[in-house]
């Protein structure tokens, strides 16, 4: 069990939630935090290619994936009074820049590696806020 699923379920919410709902929500925050980590390393990595001129769009991209999946896991973080159109957008704008930043790798994947592990992680995060937009 993650951390994340365990403050989900100490939360006096949680019975409201159910179990498959926590269970999604702590995917999604865990495939986030891996994400935005994953992203800013691809981007810090790519810096440092010789070839660091035809990696902007790369390095951009990754930058702003691991800004939005940190928003992102922060706020369905929050269980508080939440607010339903907002959590839905913004797990939809993480799941359209892990899909945008996960195939903008892999046009890396094969001469960096860190491309490849940074898109890897950017497919499981969009698949997890795919399942929580499901249960939203």
């Amino acid at each position: 069990m993650s951390t994340a699923s365990e403050m989900l379920a100490a939360h006096p919410s949680a019975e409201e939630t159910g179990g498959s709902g926590l269970a999604a929500l702590a995917a999604c925050i865990d495939t986030c935090v891996e994400c935005a980590q994953a992203c800013t390393a691809c981007a810090d990595a790519c810096l440092a290619e010789e070839m660091v001129a035809d990696l902007r769009a790369c390095i951009r991209t990754d930058l702003d994936c691991a800004d939005v999946c940190a928003a992102t896991a922060a706020l369905v973080t929050r269980r508080t009074a939440p607010q339903p159109a907002v959590l839905r957008a913004v797990v939809e704008a993480c799941r359209v820049a892990c899909a945008t930043c996960a195939a903008e790798c892999e046009q890396h994947a094969g001469m960096h590696e860190h491309c490849r592990i940074c898109a890897e992680a950017c497919r499981r995060c969009e698949r997890a806020c795919a399942e929580l937009l499901a249960v939203l």
